[in-house]
């Protein structure tokens, strides 16, 4: 493997998508090659705002800005779609604002495609503060703590003023640990939610960027394999553009997280994307690649760059620590060109001094990271090559703790 990377040449097999009907959207997904060793995939998706290129991370601009970044840093790496956060921009500067100033794109100044989640994880975060209800979830503010209502209506009509080309249903997450009884109960509401979710978009019909805007349902269950399965089968039958699979990252073992994924997968479209939310690291990603998901989002990146930590080849390097006080090597043998020329020594100086170039530096650097390494997985996954690559990036990853 050549500086951690895998070269292929590009090799696409169409596949063709179901015939639209009223119950199931037009497919904006074209599915161009699968891998016969794993479940890996990859193809396009075409959005209002363009094309996305599967398998793909997306960075997070929770506030409508990936921290510390420009967007035009965002273009120079290569970024397809970026997220936005439904709640948090509710909350300030509020969806009608947004609107007026020509929806989130406009108000960004980003022109490729953005999806928004609902504000489920965010309620769910907020459990000290919230009350689940049929109606909605009544919670404080964390910003003044002003009573709120959020309903599944709300969240979809925030969402089409948002203008994101993805909006994300309206569900509960449920908590790791919970029982049984918990999660049948909160896939009960979720499924209801859907259905309200699904009622309002039929009727008003949201926009953006000249196209439809798109919609993806949420899987929940828990740890529960047949509440995996039923959440999946009762979403599948309602239609949507695409599907998560929620309540995952929320505190459970790794292995859980994976049998939360193939306790999903198997019962969705092959002609839909598949979305895992908020994950993960480097590896979990080449394992989530590999049990047939095409989209990811995590804060990791952005978050671990802020402490001084970098992604790099071999692991994850604490620029802080002294031990890189006199290094003149780059931060990885891998960096784009946009980093590669600040040694070591330099980007720990920057953190010593309280710089806000180091935040910058570091943030470009770990979603340089991640997005190069779907890129390659996408390569590989069109080489054949996949479950060589995934082995071999995974085993130079973790043998530098």
């Amino acid at each position: 493997m050549t500086g951690g990377y895998l070269a292929s040449t590009a090799f696409r097999l169409a596949a063709a998508p179901l015939s639209p009907t009223p119950d199931r959207p037009a497919v904006p997904f074209t599915l161009e090659h699968t891998d016969t060793r794993t479940a890996a995939r990859c193809g396009t998706l075409a959005l209002p705002h363009g094309e996305v290129k599967t398998p793909i991370f997306m960075p997070v601009g929770t506030q409508g800005s990936v921290k510390t970044l420009h967007p035009a840093e965002l273009d120079l790496l290569g970024a397809q779609i970026i997220l936005g956060n439904t709640y948090h921009l509710w909350l300030r500067p509020g969806h009608e604002l947004i609107r007026d100033l020509g929806g989130l794109h406009g108000f960004a100044n980003w022109q490729k495609p953005m999806l928004t989640d609902s504000g489920g994880f965010q309620v769910w975060s907020l459990a000290k503060l919230r009350k689940i209800t049929e109606e909605g979830v009544r919670f404080n503010n964390h910003l003044d703590g002003a009573k709120m209502l959020l309903t599944p209506e709300l969240s979809m009509e925030i969402q089409a003023a948002l203008g994101s080309d993805v909006a994300m249903l309206f569900d509960e997450c449920p908590p790791y640990p919970c029982d049984e009884k918990y999660a049948a109960e909160s896939l009960a509401l979720t499924t209801r939610w859907a259905r309200r979710c699904k009622d309002w978009i039929t009727e008003n019909q949201p926009q953006t960027g000249g196209g439809r805007q798109h919609h993806f349902g949420i899987v929940q269950g828990s740890i529960y394999a047949d509440l995996r399965e039923q959440s999946a089968r009762e979403l599948v039958d309602l239609g949507f553009d695409g599907y998560a699979v929620g309540g995952v990252s929320v505190g459970e073992p790794e292995e859980e997280m994976f049998r939360a994924i193939d306790n999903a997968v198997p019962f969705l479209p092959a002609d839909k994307p598949r979305y895992a939310m908020g994950l993960g690291t480097p590896p979990q990603i080449l394992e989530m690649i590999g049990r047939g998901i095409d989209m990811f989002d995590c804060v990791m990146p952005t978050r671990m760059a802020r402490h001084g930590v970098a992604f790099t080849l071999d692991g994850t390097v604490q620029i802080k620590n002294q031990i890189h006080a006199r290094d003149p090597r780059p931060i990885c043998e891998s960096a784009h060109p946009h980093v590669a020329g600040f040694s070591r020594a330099y980007l720990r100086h920057l953190f010593h001094a309280g710089e806000i170039l180091a935040l910058r530096l570091l943030s470009f650097h770990n979603l340089h990271f991640y997005l190069r390494l779907t890129a390659d997985a996408r390569d590989a996954i069109r080489g054949g090559t996949f479950a060589a690559f995934r082995q071999s990036f995974t085993e130079r990853y973790r043998s530098n703790p």
